[in-house]
């Protein structure tokens, strides 16, 4: 790549402005930004090594793009060896090597198995753990490991993904993760059934006593009256915490006659209505409901979130169900809460400590029912989580954009699929745009104008940002750049990044009509790729499927963003076409297009030419002494 600097690029928060030219079209996107990477068995990959007559650097890096189910993206596909003749076994690619720390269930092993070389190690200690990540591309644990931070400085940036089998990932350190360009995802749909079901199981076994009847009758005992239970008919459950497992407790407790309440800053009125639930303030939950049941994850603002103080507000004779985190709950609180009856009964599935002591106060406890975090272990749910983890991970490692990412916002299917060709559009204008910059000043700021027929607030461009952001940082950073980590590289090196979306007239059929990348108080390499306004400008569009280069500062061209280009400002004469492809034909370089846009006819003219070798210095010191070709650029995509 032809960067001339390896200064910091500088600012913080990313900033967006709206204009429009038509009417909007209300057609909505959700997208997100996501990872993209991939493993050397596996296609599509873009190559990252810079350009030695544009800079003195060289990397044996690569930036690999994202392998979508689209026939839009066309890349180039990792070199395969076959078995031929004399060649050894060597000269075959390897497969990646997916280290499994936890028990999965088989269905999901024979799944990874297909694709890599599967290393099923339990019980691992830290240290072990940390000397095994270094040979590992992936990573999949269940709660009981700890994926630290020294696990990912141990990895040294082979580790490309950790799947945790399960919707919890509290034992995952996402900020790590996301530093090293580590794709982090879940299994948040296979064990919603199974956690609801074992919720319910648990507020109605805690209401009519079943567990301490239960171990009653073992010891020969007959105690009637002891046992008295309520019932849940008309009583209030206040869920909090109204995300997957929440919402099918509540749709169940419905089921059973009780009033639903919820609290959750996060959750969509709409939907909560839609199954006639109200939500409501954290206080107005807790001091209102009889039964309160858990499913809020373990962040820093939720640990111990059920305190001595929480517990004072509820209404006294509550009762609590946690299948969600332990920690989320002061367990000496709970103690002293049940001591003094402010609450009337716990059923806990999970707990601070797993396994918790054997000497707990809790689990001793004889108002309490308690089952050794069996929230997600039923066989269907087992089966279930195994199978969707390892298809999320093999899709990562494929390099495709991961519905289940957990250190990146989630992107539907179909969203995807409408976005992936402007996804590769997005990363090749960054990188032309980032060879084009002269000078040691570095970059500081880019713009990103979108144009669309499609209403402004309907139209999520954070992954396009993040592509662009990845394009602009990777030619000018030593560090590995992808998807999981561009926007914080961003911050770190004070790029700042705003955005101008801009409503056209064209068919809303297509989310985006155009994409400009601007990069302001810079210097050129290549003079006519500047605009009116100073900045160094080049905007692109996806036509027939495939990503084009459109204009170059004032300049219109037409050239397909494949191989490699020649960037020539020339006279506009006859002739000049043949030259250039003269001299590239001496030299076995093959011309795959070109394209001649203009200001005024016989005045200046630019020529991009699509190679698809990269001519050595000779063949470009040729192109450059041409008499009517005033300036060129050899940009590598």
């Amino acid at each position: 790549m032809a960067s001339s600097s390896t200064k910091p690029i500088s600012t913080p928060p990313f900033t967006t402005t709206t204009s429009s030219s038509s009417q909007p079209s209300t057609r909505s996107s959700l997208l997100s930004f996501l990872r993209n990477t991939t493993p050397t068995p596996i296609s599509l990959k873009l190559s990252r090594s810079r350009n030695s007559f544009l800079n003195s650097h060289s990397s044996s890096s690569r930036s690999l793009s994202i392998k979508n189910a689209t026939k839009t993206i066309e890349s180039a596909e990792t070199s395969r060896v076959s078995k031929v003749g004399g060649q050894d076994a060597d000269s075959q690619e390897t497969k990646p090597t997916i280290l499994v720390s936890e028990k999965l269930g088989e269905a999901g092993l024979e799944l990874l198995r297909s694709f890599g070389d599967v290393d099923c190690s339990y019980d691992l200690s830290q240290e072990d753990l940390c000397k095994k990540i270094a040979s590992c591309d992936a990573l999949i644990v269940r709660s009981g490991t700890k994926v630290t931070r020294q696990v990912f400085e141990a990895a040294k940036g082979k580790l490309k993904v950790v799947g945790r089998a399960g919707v919890g990932i509290d034992n995952v350190d996402l900020q790590a993760a996301t530093e090293f360009g580590c794709l982090v995802v879940n299994a948040p749909t296979a064990n919603t059934v199974a956690a609801a079901e074992h919720g319910i199981a648990l507020l109605a076994a805690m209401a009519r006593n079943v567990a301490q009847a239960d171990a009653s009758m073992k010891a020969g005992q007959w105690q009637r009256n002891k046992y008295v239970g309520v019932s849940l008919v008309g009583k209030t459950l206040a869920v909090m915490g109204f995300g997957k497992v929440g919402s099918e407790v509540a749709r169940r407790a419905k089921g059973l006659g009780m009033q639903i309440i919820a609290h959750d800053p996060y959750a969509p009125a709409d939907r909560a209505r839609a199954i006639g639930v109200e939500l409501v303030s954290f206080d107005q939950a807790i001091s209102t409901a009889d039964f309160i049941s858990l499913h809020m994850p373990l962040t820093p603002s939720t640990e111990k979130v059920f305190n001595d103080d929480t517990f004072a507000k509820v209404k006294t004779g509550v009762r609590i169900i946690n299948v969600a985190r332990g920690g989320v709950i002061d367990e000496d609180a709970l103690v002293r809460a049940l001591d003094s009856g402010k609450v009337a009964q716990a059923a806990l599935d999970v707990f601070t400590e797993e396994p918790p002591p054997k000497d707990s106060k809790l689990v001793q406890h004889e108002r309490v029912t308690v089952t050794p975090h069996l929230g997600a272990s039923t066989k269907e749910a087992q089966e279930g989580v195994a199978i969707e983890i390892a298809e999320a991970v093999v899709g990562a490692l494929q390099g495709e954009l991961a519905a289940t990412a957990v250190n990146a916002p989630m992107v539907p299917a179909e969203v995807l699929s409408e976005l992936a060709p402007y996804v590769v559009l997005a990363e090749k204008l960054g990188r032309l745009a980032v060879q084009l910059v002269a000078g040691g000043s570095g970059i500081k700021s880019a713009k990103v104008v979108y144009r669309s027929s499609r209403d402004p607030d309907d139209l999520d461009t954070r992954l396009l940002r993040a592509m662009i952001t990845k394009g602009i940082i990777e030619p000018i950073s030593d560090s590995f750049i992808n998807l999981v980590n561009a926007d914080f590289t961003a911050k770190q090196k004070g790029l700042r990044i705003s955005e101008e979306r801009v409503v056209v007239d064209t068919s809303p059929e297509f989310p985006i009509h155009s994409i400009q990348v601007q990069l302001s108080n810079v210097d050129s390499k290549f003079g006519s790729g500047v605009s009116e306004g100073g900045d160094i400008s080049i905007e692109g569009r996806v036509k027939y499927g495939k990503p084009h280069l459109t204009r170059v500062g004032s300049f219109s061209v037409d050239v397909s963003l494949e191989g490699n280009l020649i960037l020539c400002r020339q006279v506009d004469q006859p002739g000049m076409i043949g030259q250039v492809g003269n001299i590239l034909g001496e030299q076995n370089v093959n011309v795959s297009f070109m394209s001649v846009g203009r200001t005024v006819q016989r005045r200046k003219a630019i020529m991009a030419i699509g190679v698809d070798e990269e001519p050595n210095q000779e063949t470009l010191k040729k192109i450059g002494e041409v008499p009517a070709i005033e300036e060129f650029v050899f940009l590598k995509l």
